[in-house]
């Protein structure tokens, strides 16, 4: 579910905050870092359960009609699709995704998220998507799932209310909806098939070797950070690193570290994925500066043999 470059954004955060508080407790800061990458997987499980959560307000909606002193005939013989949705049927039965939920407490019970639930599935109610769907003269799996994917796309994956109750719930995921967590909610419920168990995506390609790129990369930026530090100095003559944007110089740290302490990671993927990350976390002139010093950095490296790379090509 984490590519490398969202590894790299984790460590990013956990280094920014540790530079900027004066953090000497690199231990626990490591530990903090890691806490915030398990917790985008607990994300992933929080989202997938929401799924069930909606059915239930819609059935809970139709037994209120039902039940009402002078009920339609609507309401005595509401449309059960929705509620019959057979992919969140599944979700909702899966017993891995139950137990994860058990074991991580995780559930939708607090007043805001009963609050949440009912705004959502009052803007799906309200939906053109949700009539046309509610409407169709044919019934199948992959319409049930077409559907969840479409609702989960507009009204969690893009929509400000979800988005705000998400940054309010948990201090470590703003930002793990867009950039992971909701691709690999997609991915997910593209991947499921009918009456199929749930195959919930690993928080790792390689567990092993993904934690220790990110730890090593945590580690040596802080170990390193004099040495890193001098160097994006001699290259900016004319500025004082102080009056550097604090991201760009740490970006530039991370990637002298990666260039010099990461002998398989090609040259141009390091220079590459901390450019593209600048785009996003920096300023807008960032990617134009940050390029221009460290294609200086790597000159004098190639020069004096400072970086070694394992691998025909890695240095260019």
């Amino acid at each position: 579910m984490l590519n490398r470059r969202y590894l790299r954004i984790k460590a990013m955060q956990a280094l920014y905050a540790f530079f900027q508080l004066g953090d000497e407790d690199m231990p626990r800061a490591e530990r903090e870092l890691m806490r915030s990458i398990d917790k985008t997987y607990e994300l992933y499980l929080f989202i997938l359960l929401f799924f069930d959560e909606l059915g239930r307000r819609a059935g809970t909606r139709i037994e209120d009609n039902r039940n009402k002193f002078l009920p339609t005939s609507e309401d005595l013989d509401p449309n059960l699709r929705f509620v019959n949705n057979r992919l969140i049927k599944q979700l909702a039965a899966d017993p891995r995704l139950k137990r994860e939920a058990e074991v991580r407490k995780l559930n939708w019970q607090s007043d805001a998220e009963l609050d949440l639930i009912r705004n959502v599935w009052n803007k799906v109610r309200a939906w053109d998507a949700y009539k046309i769907y509610m409407s169709a003269e044919t019934d199948s799996f992959v319409q049930d799932r077409e559907f969840v994917i479409d609702l989960f796309r507009k009204y969690m994956a893009d929509d400000e209310d979800f988005e705000l109750y998400i940054e309010e719930r948990n201090m470590h995921w703003p930002g793990d909806m867009n950039m992971a967590v909701a691709p690999a909610i997609i991915k997910t419920l593209e991947s499921f098939g009918e009456n199929q168990s749930l195959e919930l995506m690993p928080l790792f390609k390689d567990a092993d070797d993904d934690k220790r790129f990110v730890v090593d990369l945590f580690r040596k930026t802080i170990v390193n950070n004099e040495e890193n530090e001098k160097r994006i100095s001699e290259k900016t003559t004319n500025w004082e690193v102080d009056r550097i944007a604090a991201m760009d110089v740490l970006l530039m740290k991370m990637a002298q570290t990666e260039l010099i302490h990461f002998s398989s990671i090609p040259v141009k993927v390091t220079l590459n994925e901390y450019i593209e990350i600048s785009k996003t976390y920096s300023t807008p002139k960032s990617r134009q500066f940050i390029n221009g010093i460290l294609d200086k950095i790597v000159i004098d490296f190639k020069k004096d043999g400072t970086m070694t790379k394992t691998g025909r090509g890695l240095m260019e």
